[in-house]
């Protein structure tokens, strides 16, 4: 039991670190702000940062939940997976680390691949818009974001074969800063300007402690399941 919750809060940690990355923070500071057109009605607030948090959420957990089920069920593949992820999942956290810690660099994208139309047509949707947002994007992947997502989240997920609860838990996960501060925008604009601030502050040693320790256990990993093995 203490097992599986560990995976589940590493599950949540990571979709926390996806959220306040540079990239992704950069798009739920758009959000933000289009959630913010209704700051002098703290219930609209709160109902649109629900709902773009939900379409986030529900978006990892159906792209997460079609990857781990496809490869989980195939016979063959399933079993090469059960006998080779514990020797993979080594180096591939380590890869994971030096990229967190930018050891490795990958050219992010110049764009988010939307036009430039597109905000006022999410507007006309009203509420139903912030869903929207929140799927497009949840999908429009940075280069950090996909590192954590498809080389740290499904290899975590394929290990537990989980199809639905640890892609949910990372979908929880991208969820809580933005709906925090949507919180924030529902008591004040100043302490929503105060949480972005802190959550830019504790993404960068946050990130750096994550990378260290994804290499220290990826190198335990490879240690314990290909040398000693």
């Amino acid at each position: 039991m203490i097992e599986t919750i560990l995976v589940w809060a590493s599950a949540a940690w990571l979709g926390i670190l996806t959220s306040i990355s540079p990239c992704p923070l950069a798009a739920n500071i758009t959000a933000i702000s289009f959630v913010a057109r209704h700051a002098d009605r703290p219930g609209a607030v709160l109902a649109s940062g629900a709902l773009y948090t939900l379409g986030r959420a529900t978006t990892y957990v159906v792209i997460g939940a079609l990857l781990v089920a496809g490869l989980v069920a195939a016979p063959g593949l399933s079993l090469v997976l059960q006998r080779a992820m514990n020797k993979l999942l080594g180096p591939i956290l380590i890869v994971v680390g030096l990229v967190l810690l930018d050891l490795i660099r990958i050219r992010p994208r110049r764009t988010t691949g939307f036009g430039t139309g597109w905000q006022p047509r999410i507007e006309r949707m009203g509420l139903l818009g912030a869903w929207l947002l929140g799927v497009l994007f949840a999908v429009a992947f940075c280069p950090v974001s996909a590192t954590l997502f498809f080389g740290s989240l499904i290899p975590l997920a394929v290990a537990e074969r989980s199809s639905i609860v640890v892609p949910l838990a990372y979908g929880i996960g991208t969820a809580l800063p933005v709906m925090a501060v949507a919180i924030a925008l529902a008591v004040g604009v100043q302490a929503a300007a105060t949480l972005f601030g802190r959550l830019q502050s504790i993404e960068r040693w946050a990130r750096r402690v994550t990378g260290a320790v994804f290499i220290g256990v990826g190198f335990y990993f490879s240690l314990a399941y290909v040398y000693l093995a």
